[in-house]
This record gives C-alpha cells, structure tokens and sequence, in this order.
C-alpha cells in the first residue's frame, strides 16, 4: 500500500471516530426514540390507552414506563400517618430519579425502574431494567406536570374521563388490588384525590397535544394516534425534533438520483440533469405547504370538479450562486414568478456578510420561497432569513428549498426560526471541521455551472444507467 493510500484510509478513519463521537454510526444518525406522555386523572383509563397503543404497533420495540414506580418510599414516621399522605401531589414523585431515567433511555442507555409496592408504600430491593426502544410511552397523572418532563416527549396526550367513572373504578382498583376498603378510598378521594386533581392535573391538560375523551373506549382516537406515531417513525429524527422540518419521501427513484449526483465520477452534464429533477420535485412539495382556498370548476364533460387554488402573490429568493440553480425550476412551476437575489460572503467558520441585495419591492405581501440547494452550517441561512424578516416578510410566509442539509444546518435554523418551513429532500450525517457536508455532494455551485478546476468528471462517461 503506498504513502498516498495510507494517507486517504487514516484520514477515513479519523472522520469516522468523529463521526462516531457525535452519536452517528456507518455515516447515518443513531436512531431517537419516540417519547409519548399519557397524562390524566387516577383511573381515567391512561393504562388502557397505552396497551392497546403498545398492542398496535407490534412492528415496533415498545416500552412503557409508569410514574407510579417513582413515588417516595415513606419513612416509618409517614407510615404511620400514611392515611395523611397526599399520593396525587407533585412532590409524593421522585421526579429527579424520574427525569434521569428518562434522559438516559432517549440517550440509547438501559436503565433500571423501581419496583414500587403499593401496599409497603416502599420501593423494593428489586429493580425492572428497561431497554432502550423505538417508542418510550410515559404515563402517569402528572407526567405533564414537570416542564424538564415535556421537554423530553414528542408527543403529549391527556386521557379525559369522566369524574364518576373515574372514582367508581377506583373504588374497584383499591378494594381488589391494593386491599383496601371503602370507606378508606373514598376518604382519600375526597381529601386528597379531587382536589389534587383539580390544582396540579387538569391545569396540565393544555400541555396536551392530544386529548382523549373516554380513554380506552374511544378506538378512532387510538387509531388515529397510532397512525400519526408509524408516520413519525418513519421520518427523520430531526422531523420529530422540529415539526416545520419536511423531508420529502424517498423513493428508489429518489434514492439513485442521490446515489449519481453524489458519486465524484458523474458527469457535469449527469449531475445538472439529476439535480435539476430533485429540484423540481423540492419546488413542487414546497409549493404544497402554500395557503389555498377550494373552488369548484365545470369540466369539459359538463360536471363540477371540487378543487383548491394556491396563494398567488409569491415570489422566490436565491442565495448567490448556488440557489441560482433551483430558479428554473421554480419558474417552471409557478409562470412568471418574480425572484429575487442575496448575495453572502463568509467570514471564517462563522461570521456571514451581506454583500448584495435585490428583492421585491412589495415582498412584505408574498409568501418567499428562499432558494439553497445545500444547508450546511446555517449560517447564511440565518443571515438570509434574517434580511427578509428585516423586511417585512412574516416569519411564517418563508418556505426554505435544499437539497441536502446536515443535522447541523437544521437545528441551527429551525431553533432561530420555529415558525418558517424548511423543506429538503434529504438530511445528511453532519458537517466536518470544515463545515463540508458529510458524506455531501461536493462544491454545488462548481459542480452544477462547471466551473470545478479539479473536476474529473469528464473522465467518465458513460455513468447515466439505461
């Protein structure tokens, strides 16, 4: 092996490790589980709903973790006054021990549960060891209590039950589970139980995305949420972090057009063709997250066809040169279209300069399609999307168009600004210390106009498949 070999496969290595040391894997991000919170008041049916979620989504590792294992083992002095306790007050929870747990399986890191005995009012000597998995369902009364909590969840529901319903089951529960009688569980209830209820556990119910009237008995809502959980698993982790994130779906189609505009071989008349219709299809999902409104037309056959109508006043804005290669596309798709122009300079890793600006003068009024084929740092994208906020435009009107963008791009812009869309057609493994794409497709802009001093590509022809 020579001098120039060893060279390239140490240089591969050390950007592995790197890779390795910033949670990826193989060159792809270690997969995030989805955190679900099911909250609501005692025996409301949060249990229920989380078996027949878990029972639905067979393809999936599943695990579910119960507040109810991280309450305060008693000291002899509350034992003995136990029928004083408050079990249903935020501070009957060990919510640190709860919160660490939590963290960790997010991380990928197995942890061990306690074993909480109801009757001892003490943890035992044992411990559950939970697994990481694909999904992690939290349920408890005030799982939605603690902000640190919610933070960690992708998705928040409250079990809504009726108030009678709840106490007749919990009457039920107690006698035959927790050895109790009567006269005890409703003395609770109506000392600690309601009003607990009604101060710490149903404030938390605006915290909810999800509400779900009469728990285990309602199947459409647990369809519907089951539905919603498989299409967020099969998405992006970054699309579970950020909702205004959108990866357009991947076909085989999709999947070879990367594979060649991506390959250092491809031809510069290859790589402007496959790019061009990546592009076209971004413009095209881009333009479906615009506004609309329904109308009805006659067709030729005489009949009414109900549609809907686009939002009309656009326009584009692309980033000096790069962006320039998605604005065919976009004027093929929207006739006429005004687009606009910024020009950034980079000043060392971080610093972004604004060196040329023109816009509409009415952008204010448009919806902005901002046109950048590569998100890497963000950087220019913050600078950019900054400059048209400078100018009227409403957050929420600016739809951003890549192709490609690192993990590190899309925090960066979505943090900043959680109210535009960014819309791309794949999120790549992360930046290196160069703030290149990994594993990228190169200098866009030189590959796309030709103007690659050190482009080889002219040396292999024949790379378009038949």
């Amino acid at each position: 092996m020579d001098v120039g070999a060893v060279a390239t496969l140490s240089n591969r290595m050390e950007q592995q490790v790197s890779l390795q040391s910033k949670g990826f894997v193989g060159g792809a991000a270690l997969r995030q589980p989805f955190v679900i919170g099911v909250a609501g008041g005692t025996a409301s049916g949060k249990t229920t709903v989380c078996n027949m979620i878990i029972s639905q989504l067979h393809d999936q590792r599943v695990v579910l973790v119960s507040q109810d294992s991280f309450y305060h083992t008693l000291s002899d002095d509350k034992l003995q006054k136990v029928s004083e306790y408050n079990f249903d007050h935020p501070e009957a929870f060990n919510t640190e021990l709860l919160l660490s747990c939590m963290e960790k399986l997010k991380r990928g890191e197995a942890v061990n549960i306690p074993n909480y005995d109801f009757k001892s009012h003490k943890s035992t000597e044992s411990s559950q060891k939970v697994n990481p998995s694909d999904v992690i369902i939290l349920e408890g009364i005030l799982v939605l209590h603690d902000p640190r909590v919610r933070d960690l969840m992708n998705m928040k529901i409250f079990v809504d039950t009726d108030s009678d319903l709840r106490l007749a089951r919990r009457i039920q529960r107690d006698t035959l589970e927790r050895g109790r009688n009567i006269q005890n569980v409703l003395d609770q209830y109506a000392r600690f139980v309601k009003p607990s209820f009604e101060e710490f556990i149903l404030p938390t119910k605006k915290f909810a995305d999800i509400i779900i009237p009469r728990g285990g008995d309602n199947d459409v809502a647990i369809d519907l949420i089951v539905q919603h959980i498989c299409t967020k698993l099969g998405q992006h982790d970054l699309c579970k972090i950020y909702p205004n994130v959108f990866v357009i779906f991947s076909t085989f189609q999709i999947r070879g057009m990367h594979t060649l505009i991506r390959d250092v071989r491809t031809t510069k008349h290859d790589f402007v063709f496959y790019s061009d219709r990546l592009i076209r299809l971004v413009v095209e999902h881009g333009l479906g997250h615009l506004p609309f409104t329904e109308k009805q037309v006659i067709t030729p056959t005489g009949t009414v066809y109900t549609g809907v109508v686009f939002y009309k006043r656009l326009c584009g804005v692309s980033v000096i040169r790069s962006g320039e290669s998605m604005e065919n596309a976009l004027r093929a798709c929207c006739k006429g279209i005004k687009i606009g122009k910024i020009l950034i300079h980079g000043e060392g890793n971080n610093g972004r300069q604004l060196i040329y600006k023109k816009l509409p003068a009415d952008i204010s009024s448009r919806h902005v399609l901002l046109l950048d084929p590569v998100l890497a740092s963000g950087n220019s994208a913050v600078k950019a999307i900054s400059l048209l906020l400078s100018k009227g435009v409403p957050e929420s009107n600016i739809i951003f168009l890549n192709l490609i963008a690192a993990p590190e791009g899309v925090r960066a812009v979505c943090k900043k600004f959680p109210k535009i869309k960014l819309v791309t057609s794949e999120i790549d493994a992360t930046l290196n210390e160069n703030l290149h794409v990994i594993p990228g497709m190169g200098e866009f802009a030189d590959r796309y106009f030709g103007t690659d001093a050190n482009d080889t590509a002219s040396r292999n022809q024949g790379n378009t498949p038949s």
